[in-house]
């Protein structure tokens, strides 16, 4: 039995539902194809429930300042580990279950479960059954990088598809790699008593490659929880039943559990695309897709979501499946504008980059304007005087560009720059909106005041309009 539609979606997450419904939209007749568990990497496994594990930390920690505000008592209150992951899943589960709401919606006859492999150009097999499709949109995800020579130690190494499984929390855990899920993960089980290790292989952590940010959020961090950096690792079962964590620098340490985190892998391994397409797939899909239309090459294929490698976050994600099902819809394909980029690291202080980096611009003519928060009036106020905040300028006209930080409640200073970049705004430009009192934003001003300061006088003075 065969079937012919105009478009086929691969995969059910963030990028491939959204895939699925543009091309329904615009009229196509769309399938959906997923093999495996429906609801979504961020749900089940990613950005939901770490934050649920995050706010519980951080909710926790804050018993070491009662004292100091004058609230007694805070050395009787302890921590049900068991209760804690309960909780984390209870909510969990809410948030894939509004994800299947909207999956059991889709009408089965379009809805496929099943592993598709591609058998010739634009024909696919599922479950024995033969799908011949115009356009073809390949979001089939990613999964966590796992080094062969660890399965061998079984439920000791972990990722995050299986941390957030644990009945329990771990008395110690090393964490391999301190990318952003690194750092949250670390910081917030440290918080809930956990012992832990954090070893990453290079000098910056979380994606920063502002060398002062880094170096802030390395103190800051290192106050929870052990860093190593700039060292390989190697693990080992030991007599204890413990694993064996050494170092390239010669320590060990003997660790519960270890949480892998070295990244996503992306998901097309079963796809068989190599055996019908003359293209080289040694490095998955990166560099074969142009971002703006989401084309691959220029097949009637488009690949979005996390298994393209381009920016795997959520929302980008959704945009990549718009894209993506729109072109997969049309005769013609369009490219489009793609969003500033935006990356948060929920760790205390957030880790927030927008725009162009550090690295991205170190080589080109800017002004650079920052702002250390540990005397910062608001960060006082909240017992969080901490962090460092560095933003990024066009030295000639004042053009904001970018920004990495490392403050209190960064997440809203990202947007709100993210917003300024995106409509283009000059230092002098965001200057003239309001910044009130006593607020983290109050350090945004000091930092972009740092810039203006030291821009030629040929630049229009920070001053109030004229009517």
């Amino acid at each position: 039995m065969s079937k012919n539609v105009d478009v086929a979606v691969i995969g059910a997450g963030s990028a491939g539902l959204r895939a699925f419904r543009q091309a329904r939209q615009a009229g196509a007749n769309a399938v959906l194809i997923n093999a495996g568990a429906y609801g979504t990497t961020c749900a089940r496994v990613g950005c939901m429930p770490s934050k649920v594990l995050i706010e519980v930390a951080k909710t926790f920690a804050k018993k070491s300042h009662f004292k100091d505000f004058g609230i007694q008592g805070s050395e009787q209150l302890n921590l049900d580990r068991t209760a804690v992951m309960n909780y984390v899943r209870s909510l969990r589960n809410r948030f894939v279950g509004r994800v299947m709401q909207s999956v059991e919606k889709i009408n089965p006859e379009y809805n496929i479960a099943g592993q598709a492999k591609f058998i010739a150009p634009q024909i696919l097999e599922v479950n024995g059954e033969q799908i011949q499709a115009k356009k073809i949109v390949i979001a089939t995800g990613s999964h966590p990088v796992m080094p062969s020579e660890w399965s061998s130690l079984g439920d000791k190494v972990i990722t995050t598809d299986q941390l957030f499984e644990l009945e329990t929390l771990p008395d110690s855990l090393a964490v391999i790699g301190l990318g952003t899920i690194g750092c949250e993960i670390g910081q917030a089980l440290a918080r809930l008593g956990v012992k832990v290790v954090g070893i990453e292989m290079l000098s910056n952590i979380a994606g920063l490659t502002d060398p002062i940010v880094n170096q802030a959020a390395i103190e800051v961090l290192a106050k929870d929880f052990e860093l190593r950096l700039e060292t390989k690792v190697q693990l080992s079962a030991d007599a204890s039943g413990q694993v064996l964590v050494k170092t390239g620098d010669g320590q060990s340490v003997k660790a519960d559990k270890v949480l892998v985190s070295l990244g996503r892998s992306p998901n097309f391994d079963n796809l068989d695309i190599e055996k019908v397409y003359d293209l080289d797939f040694s490095q998955g899909f990166k560099g074969l897709v142009n971002p703006n239309t989401m084309q691959l090459a220029n097949l009637p294929i488009f690949v979005a979501g996390d298994v393209n490698a381009f920016r795997a976050i959520l929302h980008e994600a959704a945009d990549d499946g718009i894209i993506a099902g729109t072109n997969a819809a049309k005769k013609e394909v369009s490219a489009f504008e793609r969003r500033v980029p935006l990356r948060i690291a929920f760790t205390d202080p957030q880790i927030t980059i927008v725009g162009a980096t550090f690295e991205e611009l170190k080589k080109q003519d800017i002004l650079i304007g920052e702002r250390n928060f540990a005397m910062q009036g608001r960060t006082r106020i909240m017992a969080r005087p901490y962090g460092q905040l560095r933003i990024y300028a066009e030295a000639k006209t004042g053009l904001l560009l970018g920004s990495e930080m490392f403050i209190p409640d960064g997440e809203y200073v990202g947007h709100f720059l993210a917003m300024a970049i995106e409509h283009k705004m000059t230092i002098q430009d965001i200057l003239r909106t309001p910044f009130y009192h006593p607020t983290i934003m109050e350090g945004l001003e000091d930092a972009l005041k740092s810039i203006a300061s030291k821009m030629s006088t040929t630049i229009e003075p920070i001053l109030l309009k004229e009517k």
